[in-house]
């Protein structure tokens, strides 16, 4: 796999097109060519209190596991969980109905992400649209790995739907390697770790990548996960089920009004 480079302003800007990814139709319906596969989940926006309450079992839970100090103040919904421009994202068992996994996205198309309290992101971002994935949670057992691909997945699509061009993600030690795995690149210089005063001070690494990036850049490195993200259709990846508003190119200044 190749290196992880920081990124550079002059060879990463641009508009995420719909024309991207070859998988754009994902949770609809498969294209020509596509492989079928069925999860023994499903992955979907939450779109109730009692798919909001599993989000925060397994959100906790997993906490729980890492940072008991941070699980303590996930025991219920966060105000960003509501929020214009969030999704949640829950992964429940097929067999059961439990929750498996979760993940938050936040979008900047009402306000500055979440990792902007802490940190400010350089000139080449400013006035991008952007998602940032937070609060990833999945299950401990031998189905956590499958649900967390799933999820990532699902965030991919997502910033497609909405026709976002950042993935960005703040991430504490050892999780950055996983997000370097997917090909995300350093925001900063040198990879530097910067206390998150949003995150209890904890010391995170902040990584980028453009969605209309995503399916070359993977395919050009032979990614393991590509023919998983473009050669695969998952039914049970459905992210159509939330009414959000059309997204608006135009609605993303330099600088967001935060309150």
């Amino acid at each position: 796999m190749n290196p992880i480079t920081p990124v550079e302003a002059g060879n990463q800007n641009g508009t995420a097109s719909r024309e991207a990814s070859p998988s754009m139709t994902e949770d609809k319906t498969p294209q020509p060519g596509m492989n079928e596969e069925r999860l023994p989940f499903r992955v979907g926006i939450v779109r109730s209190e009692s798919e909001l309450e599993k989000a925060v079992s397994i959100r906790h839970e997993a906490y729980e596991r890492h940072i008991p100090a941070v699980a303590a103040l996930l025991e219920k919904p966060e105000d960003y969980d509501n929020e214009p421009g969030s999704a949640v994202l829950l992964a429940q068992s097929k067999l059961d109905g439990s929750p498996l996994g979760t993940m938050r996205i936040q979008t900047n198309r009402y306000r500055k992400l979440a990792l902007e309290q802490s940190v400010k992101l350089p000139a080449w971002l400013q006035g991008r649209s952007q998602a940032e994935a937070t609060r990833l949670g999945v299950t401990h057992d031998s189905m956590g790995p499958l649900v967390k691909t799933a999820l990532f997945k699902a965030y991919y699509h997502y910033c497609l739907l909405e026709q976002i061009e950042w993935l960005v993600i703040a991430a504490r030690s050892p999780l950055d390697e996983q997000y370097e795995a997917l090909l995300m690149k350093d925001v900063f210089p040198g990879g530097e770790f910067t206390p998150m005063g949003h995150a209890g001070n904890i010391p995170h690494r902040v990584l980028a990548l453009r969605v209309d990036r995503v399916e070359p850049e993977w395919r050009q490195a032979r990614h393991p996960l590509y023919g998983f993200f473009f050669h695969t259709h998952h039914a049970d990846i459905d992210l159509h089920d939330k009414e959000a508003p059309a997204p608006d190119e135009k609605h993303y200044p330099a600088s967001i009004n935060t309150n």
